[in-house]
């Protein structure tokens, strides 16, 4: 726990703009545009966003015992099991060679999640949509639309000129790491390093409420096999899936396991809830462990796991308990957003997506 105390949760901590609305609306005509480029490209729908996925896992979540009183809170007030999801990606809304090298994400979803739901939240599961960085790359919903448009704009670019620019990106942000900095725009637009996806540590970047507080939530590697991988280099040059074909290699030998963490907001004024680009200082308020994820050996890929994993399954931060409601300007857009995308993928496909009340049978 920390020094400081947490800070109830209290509705002005959210400043609502009278033109949420209306961004909100181009936000949902730019990734209208995205998917419609690639579905007419693939002939398959796929996200918006992270739309190309490394590892289709599941496991076992296990809610720690003993957790003081603000962290002991919504899904984790009580000492329990509950079977996982987990789907690692990569940003972009298209599929493409790992050699552009983008920010990675993980969406976790935790099964037979008792409790009051958020509005148009079905089911019994609790979701987390998380990225390898600890602040979202803008501040608010308008300002991402404008990074939005340059994407659907350049979602149809030859590859080619992709890798070139993400290679060129990757050289810029190594001076800029050798220097003791980092560019949270330039590892967005291509120039993330070069590691391994298991050794990332996710967030979720922007706060929700945890139960009578609020807090962001990080998913860390933990078991010595995955720290290991921690910043190790993994050259997929020459491997479009070369990902994809190293997460499958570790769970053939390997289990893994991760922690799930809370960092609950201590300071107003450091930690704000609505410009999502601001880290919340650890230093003032550490990530603490909440509950542990456990994967057992399995196939990471295959053609069942794609079917019921990824086609069959959508990932939102309000898929899930009251206790949990996502803040701020980038989650309220999400809600707006994300429902629109999973439709899409749902008609053209021809494949429902719902809410698993149990793990699905997996042909490995």
């Amino acid at each position: 726990m920390t020094s400081a105390q947490p800070i109830r949760y209290a509705p002005d901590l959210e400043d609502i703009r009278p033109d949420e609305d209306e961004v909100q609306a181009g936000m949902i005509e730019q990734f209208a545009k995205i998917q419609g480029t690639t579905f007419k490209d693939y002939g398959h729908a796929v996200r918006g966003v992270h739309a190309k996925g490394h590892g289709l896992l599941t496991g076992r979540l296990e809610i720690l015992p003993g957790l003081p009183g603000p962290l002991a809170q919504g899904a984790f007030a009580t000492p329990g099991t509950h079977d996982v999801v987990l789907r690692l990606s990569t940003n972009p809304g298209d599929i493409l060679d790992d050699s552009v090298s983008t920010p990675r994400g993980l969406a976790l979803k935790i099964l037979g999640v008792a409790g009051e739901r958020l509005a148009g939240a079905e089911g019994a599961t609790q979701d987390f949509v998380m990225a390898d960085a600890p602040a979202f790359v803008a501040p608010d919903a308008r300002a991402f639309l404008k990074s939005l448009k340059l994407l659907a704009a350049t979602t149809d670019t030859p590859q080619i000129f992709k890798k070139a620019f993400s290679a060129t990106l990757r050289g810029v942000e190594t001076v800029l790491e050798a220097l003791g900095t980092k560019s949270p725009t330039v590892i967005a637009l291509g120039g993330h390093p070069e590691t391994h996806i298991l050794g990332e540590t996710f967030y979720s970047q922007v706060p929700l409420r945890w139960g009578d507080y609020v807090a962001k939530v990080a998913v860390a590697p933990v078991s010595p096999e995955l720290t290991a991988l921690t910043g190790a280099a993994l050259n997929v040059n020459g491997k479009p899936n070369g990902l994809r074909e190293a997460v499958s290699r570790f769970f053939a030998e390997h289990a893994g396991v991760w922690e799930l963490r809370a960092q609950l907001l201590t300071n107003r004024e450091t930690m704000p809830v609505e410009d999502a680009s601001v880290p919340w200082p650890e230093a003032e308020s550490p990530y603490v462990a909440v509950a542990r994820i456990t994967v057992p050996r399995q196939s990471a890929w295959g053609e069942a796991r794609v079917k019921a994993l990824d086609d069959g399954l959508a990932f939102s931060p309000w898929q899930g308990l009251a206790a949990h409601r996502p803040l701020g300007s980038i989650m309220r857009a999400r809600r707006a957003v994300y429902p629109k995308s999973s439709g899409f993928r749902a008609e053209r496909n021809g494949c429902p997506i719902q809410e698993p009340a149990r793990l699905p049978p997996l042909a490995d």
